[in-house]
């Protein structure tokens, strides 16, 4: 028995199916349970964007406040620290003589290098990292991480047939806190806005999958996932899942009963699609480590593209020449979130219309999205880019046809105010010379 633990939340805030919680608590006398908030995730990076925006941030705050209730009813304390995580822990280490420290298996490349500091700086603790953010583990998968399939296609073949282990279940009681360092916790301050469809917790995500499950939405998901709008049109439960207020193998237990008790069609099979597409991002994150954020991606050479800061402006706030693609940033900027349909669609016109560096917009969509996953965000943008994985190349999608299938009335456009003021892209040309009007002499 090892006499103290600590425990690092970070994208697992959760009780039920948390590997990492009891294996901790199974092998240690006490534990610390500890999430930190990082100051670098509020300050600018190169790409003209904050990691973490004001929504994801009360979304946060709402899961660690959750987090910390259902710690609570267990016997244990949810400690919210601020600072860099490897000064915090190590901080921690020393003055409570951990013995080993437990985090969920992270696939960012930063998440990665603090857990690697920690390790080389304390070579006889012991450190243990679990999966619990994806479907399967490492020795689950066919084959090498080398020869990770080069498709989606190619990996769903292989994977989904693959049998799911079931969640784990959880002790009633964890072991006890260390007392003396619970009055040290940062207090969590929550302001939540009227216009909050999503809560961020446990509580409310669970919540969510008995009420989606209980609809009759799952038996029609493939119709309407492609909707720009509507609670019920796509399943929404990505936010919980990024956070971990929601396990993955949680989520497909629940479609698979779904299936069972009601009834399993192509629509049911295409929610558990759409949560392979999540789980091969996964993979290619982790395959691709710092290649993830390169321009070049997996490409030899970089995009042909330019930094124009007006166009850039203009898309972060949704005042584009094209009325769409403003619905959509004004309702992601206000929301936090964004339909897949819209994300690729906004993603696009960064790319081909605006001609801008896609990781600009890759960086964007980090800060202001609730259900911003590393793997998944920038996967995502590297497949619209055409600098990932898939050998097809970039997507171009004609915004034109794509507001005449998925927007023909124009309501979703006049709901987000995405009417153009000026059809004029750029108001100076390459030589920042002001540019004139067609009459103008």
């Amino acid at each position: 028995m090892k006499q103290t633990g600590l425990v690092w939340f970070n994208h697992d805030l959760r009780v039920h199916d948390n590997p990492v919680l009891l294996e901790a608590s199974l092998h240690c006398e006490r534990l610390i349970c500890l999430f930190c908030i990082d100051p670098a995730w509020f300050k600018p990076t190169g790409l003209n964007a904050r990691p973490m925006g004001e929504n994801r941030l009360r979304f946060l705050k709402q899961s660690l406040q959750d987090l910390s209730q259902q710690l609570a009813e267990r016997g244990q304390s949810l400690i919210v620290l601020k600072g860099n995580p490897v000064s915090v822990i190590s901080d921690l280490i020393s003055r409570f003589d951990v013995n080993v420290v437990y985090r969920s298996h992270h696939i960012g490349v930063y998440e990665n290098r603090h857990w690697q500091h920690l390790r080389l700086d304390f070579p006889r603790l012991q450190f243990e990292s679990v999966w619990s953010h994806t479907v399967f583990r490492s020795e689950h998968l066919p084959f090498e991480l080398d020869d990770l399939p080069s498709s989606f296609s190619q990996f769903r073949t292989k994977v989904e047939q693959l049998s799911i282990d079931a969640p784990v279940s959880m002790p009633a009681r964890f072991a006890p806190p260390v007392d003396t360092l619970c009055k040290q916790s940062e207090k969590v301050v929550i302001e939540q806005k009227k216009t909050d469809a999503f809560v961020g917790g446990e509580t409310a995500a669970l919540m969510h999958l008995d009420s989606y499950f209980s609809s009759t939405s799952p038996a029609n998901y493939k119709e309407t996932r492609n909707a720009l709008d509507g609670w019920s049109t796509s399943t929404k439960f990505s936010p919980w899942l990024a956070n971990g207020n929601l396990s993955v193998r949680k989520l497909l237990q629940r479609l698979r009963q779904y299936e069972v008790e009601e009834l399993s069609n192509e629509s049911t099979y295409w929610i558990l699609f759409e949560v392979l597409w999540r789980e091969y991002f996964q993979w290619v994150a982790l395959k691709l480590g710092h290649r993830l954020f390169r321009a070049q991606g997996l490409s030899k050479t970089k995009p042909n593209c330019c930094f124009y800061p007006e166009r850039y402006q203009k898309w972060c706030h949704g005042n584009t020449p094209y009325p769409l693609v403003n619905a959509l940033m004004k309702q992601l900027n206000t929301t936090g979130y964004m339909s897949n349909r819209g994300r690729q669609i906004v993603a696009s016109c960064l790319v081909n219309e605006l001609e801008l560096d896609w990781r600009f917009g890759a960086a964007y969509f980090e800060q202001q999205l609730l259900d911003y996953d590393v793997a998944s965000n920038w996967g995502n943008w590297q497949y619209i880019a055409g600098v990932g994985m898939d050998p097809r190349g970039g997507r171009h999608f004609n915004i034109d046809k794509q507001t005449r299938q998925f927007d023909p009335d124009g309501r979703f456009v006049r709901q987000w105010h995405g009417e153009v003021s000026s059809s004029q892209l750029d108001s100076v040309d390459a030589a920042d010379w002001p540019i004139l009007p067609d009459n103008s002499k």
